[in-house]
């Protein structure tokens, strides 16, 4: 047990929100988007002409998405891994989580998951394996892989953008300091669900994914990180923060005071059983 570190049930990392992402006037939020080639006025769904992966999906949401934009049953991409010859880092150990890389994806007539797979694992190492992040990443004392899975715990964690270098910073000196990262995103990842925050319970759960029982970065990527969670990930913002929290939507607090921290914490729970009841109260009719 690291002394330096505070006890589990006093300390909450913020877990940001669902992702929705806006493009050619569709809003994608855990579904695929499917771009119609043209209107068509029978009954019958027009062919997808492209997929949309959104920055912090998981690589089962992935796998879902193709399954249903190829309409395959449920499961079938998941098992064409195998066969699918994806070029993933040695580290990876075959799981791609972390390397289907968000972006727009034209969905030919040929289509297949194994082509689509490969073609986004394809994106995330001419991303990755360039100059600057493998620079960025030396630069933090991390290979590649590793500097992706900061990334992808950034993408979970921060409310904003603007967050992100910060977010990446914590992690940073917590690593330095011997100190457990205790994020609630990786709980989540461990327990295969989405919420908003972990429970004194669910930081129990005995896995590799639990940052608050294990010391370190988790064994691999928590979701696919986007460019601007890879770029805060090697270039993290100045700070000597150790914790933060979302107080309040468009308001998280960093800080390297446990006292302060803990009084932000006090203060986002307030806020959060407010805003329930708030939610809970019949409507005016």
């Amino acid at each position: 047990m690291q002394t330096n570190t505070p006890s589990r049930n006093s300390i909450r990392l913020t877990r940001r929100g669902r992702f929705a992402l806006a493009t050619l006037g569709a809003v994608v939020a855990g579904t695929a988007v499917a771009v119609p080639l043209l209107i068509t006025t029978d009954e019958e769904e027009p062919r997808p002409e492209a997929l949309v992966v959104p920055a912090g999906w998981r690589a089962n949401q992935v796998y879902a998405a193709i399954d249903k934009t190829l309409d395959l049953p449920a499961g079938t991409t998941k098992k064409s891994l195998a066969k699918a010859d994806l070029k993933l880092p040695n580290e990876a150990e075959g799981n791609p989580e972390g390397y289907l890389f968000p972006d727009t994806y034209p969905l030919p007539e040929n289509a297949t998951p194994q082509k689509l797979l490969a073609r986004m694992v394809d994106t995330a190492n001419k991303k990755f394996n360039g100059a600057p992040v493998a620079a960025g990443a030396q630069r933090n004392a991390m290979n590649v892989y590793q500097a992706v899975t900061v990334a992808s715990i950034v993408q979970a964690e921060a409310a904003t953008k603007a967050d992100m270098g910060k977010v990446a910073r914590v992690i940073f000196n917590r690593l330095e300091r011997g100190m457990p990262l205790q994020m609630d995103s990786t709980v989540d990842y461990a327990l295969n669900r989405s919420k908003a925050r972990a429970t004194p319970a669910d930081t129990e759960v005995d896995s590799p994914y639990n940052s608050y029982r294990r010391m370190g970065l988790p064994p691999t990527p928590i979701d696919n990180p986007g460019e601007d969670a890879v770029r805060a990930a090697i270039n993290p913002a100045p700070g000597d923060w150790l914790y933060f929290v979302t107080v309040r939507p468009g308001e998280t607090r960093f800080t390297a005071d446990l006292a302060e921290h803990q009084r932000d914490v006090a203060e986002a729970e307030a806020e959060r059983k407010k805003a329930e009841g708030k939610s809970a109260q019949p409507s005016a009719t």
